[in-house]
Formats: structure tokens, sequence, C-alpha cells
């Protein structure tokens, strides 16, 4: 029996655990050695992670050790020890465990080695290097969707990496959850980068990371010790960057929204991912209210022909984190906005996100339930 038993899943969320060299070795060579270094989070034992790697070699080369470890890996070790989390013949055995009809996957630290750079070759090299990477790790397994990654900063040269993905085969892509530069997402330069996603039937992915942390330094100012905790192969949170979150999807969608983009592209799908989902019915709520309100003097608004949470549940899905209460969610706002995601092989997806689900959803029905962990995968992704 698989983890996901009867239950039909398609999994939002999952991750490759790079090693060093995930993404040099996929590099061209006249950025290979201007990619920056591999940021693995403050404080963090480089020679640690290193051991970690090479404990999981040994077990990657040793069958007896396979075998012990290829049955309940959603229960067992995580991040770089995780079954499968960076050798793709394992991460398919894995999947035979999990038994999720599909799976996207998301890097989780290779970005830091690119996206931060003020070198435009260097930025969308090493997307191109990443996105290689992503679907060398997926091509073992059609069941495993590789997340692409592409920066807004240059429309020109995104639609170059939208389209490069695509051939390589990537199935959506992650994109910032920031202004592109010193542009809006909105601005009508980027309409192209929309048009290509439409145009692809690719949806974008939000996602946490690197660059969608808006807490200034000075909140962390306070004269306690800096306890950033031990390695665990997730993203490095601290309780005051865990309760801003919401803020980037929430400007980023506000934008798309306000200055036309779903308007103009009413195909276009995308997904707000591991960020959180508890706040959805109230920022829908507080957006419709703000329109209503604004539009009175707002020339701009006067020209959408949808309410704001109109634009956002025909476009938009989003992954509660395990243990919030997705069965409330739905029954506030619905149950076409929410999706399944285990976070596998990350520590936050718990070692049983569905049971964490399903203990939320009392009085949610059958139908409700195929919704969130399926079909509305399935919407998001365009094959519904």
């Amino acid at each position: 029996m698989t983890y996901a038993g009867s239950r039909v899943c398609n999994d939002a969320d999952s991750h490759v655990m790079e090693t060093f060299d995930w993404v040099s070795s996929h590099a061209d060579p006249s950025i290979r050695d201007r990619l920056l270094e591999l940021d693995v989070g403050a404080r963090r034992a480089r020679d640690q992670i290193k051991g970690l790697i090479e404990k999981s070699e040994a077990r990657i080369a040793d069958p007896a050790l396979q075998a012990k470890y290829d049955h309940n890996v959603v229960a067992g070790s995580k991040g770089w020890l995780g079954y499968g989390a960076f050798d793709k013949d394992e991460r398919k055995k894995a999947m035979d465990d999990l038994g999720f009809r599909q799976q996207l996957v998301f890097a989780t630290f290779s970005g830091t080695q690119y996206l931060p750079s003020k070198d435009l070759d260097v930025i969308y090299g090493g997307v191109r290097a990443h996105n290689r990477a992503m679907t060398a790790f997926c091509g073992v397994d059609n069941r495993l969707a590789a997340v692409g990654q592409v920066s807004l900063v240059d429309a020109k040269r995104a639609v170059e990496e939208i389209h490069e993905g695509v051939r390589l085969g990537c199935k959506s892509f992650w994109i910032p959850a920031s202004p592109a530069g010193e542009r809006s997402p909105g601005h009508p330069d980027l309409d192209p980068v929309w048009a290509a996603f439409e145009e692809a039937r690719v949806p974008f992915l939000l996602h946490v990371g690197v660059t969608s942390r808006l807490l200034p330094k000075g909140y962390l100012n306070n004269r306690q010790p800096d306890e950033e905790g031990k390695v665990t192969g997730g993203e490095s949170l601290r309780i005051k960057d865990f309760m801003i979150m919401p803020f980037a999807p929430q400007m980023f969608l506000s934008a798309l929204v306000v200055d036309g983009v779903f308007e103009r592209f009413p195909n276009l799908r995308g997904g707000v991912i591991e960020l959180g989902a508890g706040w959805v019915p109230e920022y829908l709520r507080a957006f419709d209210y703000a329109h209503r309100v604004l539009s009175r003097s707002d020339a701009n608004l006067k020209k959408l022909s949808l309410k704001p949470s109109e634009y956002i549940r025909r476009a938009v899905r989003f992954t509660p984190f395990p243990g919030e209460d997705v069965g409330r969610m739905i029954l506030d706002a619905g149950p076409e906005l929410f999706l399944f995601s285990s976070d596998y092989p990350h520590p936050e997806g718990t070692d049983d996100p569905i049971r964490r689900f399903e203990r939320t959803m009392e009085g949610v029905g059958e139908t409700a339930k195929e919704q969130f962990y399926s079909k509305n995968y399935e919407v998001m992704m365009g094959a519904a």
C-alpha cells in the first residue's frame, strides 16, 4: 500500500536538495565561474551539509541500505538525508512509495547562486543551468513535474528562457514574488512574458525563497541571540519571517489584478506555493472591499470587468501548510482555491501531511476533498 492509498493526490510542492555542483555542472562555461556560492542559510556549516550528502551517497551505493529506507519515506529522514532528495533514480522509487499521481519539484537553495546577481548574463545563465538540471532530474519519471525558474528583470530574456525551459521539459516556472527590477509585474513591458505563459499553457508559481522576504533588518536588531536553528534541509525561517510571508504574494497578485494582467490574459494561470493559505479568504474580502470603495475615483479600477476576487478565483491556487485549518478555508472561501502539498523531503511537510489535512476536514464533502487533493492542481496545470 502506498502512502496516498486509494486517494488520488497531486502534490503541488516538493523539492530537490541540491548538491554544491548541481547548478554549476549544467552551466555554460562562460558563466560557470561567475556563479555565486550556494547559500544554504546563515550560520549553516557547509562541512556538515557535505557530510549529510556523503552519507546519502553511501546509502545510494548500497542496495541493502536502499532497500531498508525505500518504504514509508514520508515519515523517514528529511533534507539531504531524505530518500530521493537529490538522486533521480532514488526519487523515482520514492514516488512508488508515496503513490502521488504527479508532483511538482522545486529547487531549494540554487537560486541564491544567480538571482541576487546584478549581472544579467549570470541571472539568465543561472536560470538556464537550473532548468537543465531540474529537467534532467525529473526526466526519469513522468510523475515528476519540473518547476523551472525565470526572472522578470529583463522581459526579452525571460521570454527566451520560458520557451527554452518548455523545450527542455519544464511544466511550470517559479518567478520571484517581487517587482521586476524597478517595475511592477503588471507593467505593460512585461506583457510578452505573461503572453508566453498563456500560450505555453504553463503556470507561473510564487514560492517562499531567496527573493520573497521583505522583513527590514532593523526588526532583527533586538539585543537577543539570533537563533536560526539547526541544519534541517528546508527554508531557514525565523518567526518574524514567517509572519510576513503572505505580504509578498499579496502585493504581487494585487499588482497583476490592478494593473490589468489577468484582464488582458484571461487564460493565465498561477499558484502560490508554501506561503500559507489561511490569509486567503480575508485577502479576497479586503480586495473586493477596496475595489468597491476606490473604484469610484480610480479610473484604472473602472476598467476591470471583474471583481478582484473573481480574477484570483479564476487564475490562482494556493497551498496551505500541513496543520493549517484547510477545512475552515474551504468552507469560508470555496473549494476551488486550495491545493494539497507534501513539501517532500523538507521537514516542514511533516511526517504525515495527509493526516494533518484530513483532521481539519469535518463538514467538507468528498467532492470538495477531491478538488483539494487532485482536481484544483489539474486546473492550475492546464490539464482540466
